[in-house]
C-alpha cells in the first residue's frame, strides 16, 4: 500500500512530562491475554487477506478506542471482504447492512410495530443491534436514513417514543463507500463523518500481493466461504474489553497533547481549508494515538504515533477550499504541509 496510517514507530521512551491525569491501572495478565487474542486475530485475517496490514490495523484500533471506521476504496480491492474476515475472527455479534436508494431509518434502527394479539406496539430491533456492524456502501442511501446513524454512533443507543435503548458492547461501525462512482450516490454529511474516527484509503495491492491473491484463488480459494478458508472466531468481548482498558491506561505526555491541539489548530488557519477539525476530532487523534501505541508493544504516546495517525483520523474532518481543489490539492496535501510546519516535539 502507499499510506500506512498506524506504521510501526520505534525509538526511546518518551521523556516529556507526565500525563495531565492519571491513567487507570490494567493488571499485567488481562494485559498479556489481551495482546495474545489480538495477535491471534491478525494471523487469522491473513489467512484470507494478502497485504493491507495498515486497514487491519486501523479496524483493530476502531475496536480498541470505541471508534468507527470509514473504509474508501475502488471496487474490488477487498474493503468488504477485510471487515467480513474480521468479523468472522471474533466471537461477537456481526451484521451486514446493505445500503441501497430505498432504505429507510427505521430499516437500521428498528421500529415500533403493533402486536394485534397484545394490541400494544411493540420494538422490534434493527441491525444496528449487533457488536459489528458493516455498512457495506453507506453513500447509496439518502441522508434521511444516514442521519440515523448519527445517534448510533455518538451515543451507542437508539432512541424511539423518547425510550433509549442502549447498544451492545463493543460496537463497532465499518462502513465502505467507492470513491469513484457518483451515480446513485449522496454525500456524507459532515456531522457523520466526524463520527468517524478514522478513514482509510484501501490502495489496490503491489505485484507480489497480487500475484498471492491469484495463487490463493487458483488454488480454489473461495471468498464467499470463510470458514473453509479455515477463519476460526479467536478473541471474545472479554479479550477485547481488556484491551480497551490496557489502551485507556497508555500514558500521554502533556508536550505530545500539546502537539495533538496545535495540529487540530493549525488545520482551522489553514489559508487552503474552509473547514478545520473540531474538538472532536483531537480527541479521536488522541486515543487512536493511544491504540497505535499499545499496538506496538509501548505503555506511553511518541510523536511520531501522533504523525501517523494523522492523516487517517482528519482527512474525514476537513474541507479543501474550491480554489485549492482546483489546483489539484487533496486533502492529505494539506495535512502533509501542516505536518511539515508544526514544531514536534522534542
Amino acid at each position: 500500500m502507499t499510506e500506512n496510517p498506524v506504521s510501526a514507530t520505534a525509538g526511546a521512551k518518551w521523556s516529556g512530562s507526565a500525563p495531565v491525569a492519571a491513567a487507570p491501572q490494567v493488571s499485567p495478565a488481562d494485559t498479556a491475554r489481551a495482546r495474545a487474542a489480538l495477535g491471534r486475530l491478525r494471523d487469522e485475517v491473513g489467512k484470507v487477506i494478502v497485504g493491507q496490514q495498515s486497514t487491519v490495523s486501523g479496524l483493530v484500533i476502531g475496536l480498541l478506542c470505541r471508534g468507527h471506521i470509514l473504509l474508501e476504496g475502488v471496487p474490488g480491492v477487498a474493503k468488504t471482504l477485510i471487515v467480513r474476515t474480521l468479523a468472522a475472527a471474533l466471537s461477537l455479534d456481526t451484521k451486514r447492512l446493505q445500503f441501497t436508494p430505498d432504505l429507510m431509518p427505521g430499516d437500521v434502527t428498528g421500529s415500533l410495530i403493533y402486536d394485534t394479539h397484545s394490541s400494544n406496539f411493540d420494538f422490534r430491533p434493527g441491525p444496528v443491534f449487533t457488536n459489528l456492524l458493516l455498512a457495506d456502501e453507506i453513500n447509496r442511501t439518502p441522508p434521511k436514513t444516514q442521519a440515523a446513524l448519527l445517534e448510533v454512533m455518538e451515543e451507542r443507543q437508539v432512541t424511539v417514543e423518547g425510550k433509549p435503548r442502549p447498544l451492545p458492547e463493543p460496537f463497532l461501525v465499518a462502513a465502505t463507500q467507492n470513491p469513484v462512482e457518483y451515480e446513485g450516490t449522496y454525500p456524507l454529511p459532515e456531522a457523520q463523518l466526524d463520527r468517524f474516527l478514522l478513514k482509510l484509503t484501501v490502495d489496490p495491492p503491489s505485484r507480489e500481493e497480487e500475484l498471492n491473491v491469484l495463487r490463493k484463488h487458483h488454488a480454489g480459494f473461495d471468498p464467499r466461504d470463510l470458514a473453509a478458508a479455515g477463519v476460526r472466531a479467536v478473541a471474545t468481548g472479554e479479550d477485547i474489553a481488556a484491551a480497551q482498558r490496557a489502551v485507556a491506561a497508555t500514558q500521554v505526555a502533556d508536550p505530545v497533547m500539546g502537539y495533538i491541539v496545535d495540529i487540530t489548530q493549525a488545520t482551522r488557519h489553514s489559508p487552503s481549508l474552509s473547514l478545520g477539525a473540531s474538538p472532536r476530532a483531537a480527541t479521536a487523534l488522541l486515543n487512536a494515538s493511544k491504540a497505535w501505541a499499545w499496538l506496538a508493544g509501548r505503555d506511553y504516546v511518541t510523536p511520531d504515533d501522533v504523525k501517523s495517525l494523522t492523516r487517517p483520523c482528519l482527512r474525514h474532518r476537513i474541507q479543501v477550499r474550491p480554489e485549492a481543489e482546483l489546483e489539484g490539492i487533496a486533502s492529505d496535501d494539506v495535512l502533509n504541509s501542516l505536518l511539515a510546519t508544526v514544531p514536534t516535539p522534542r
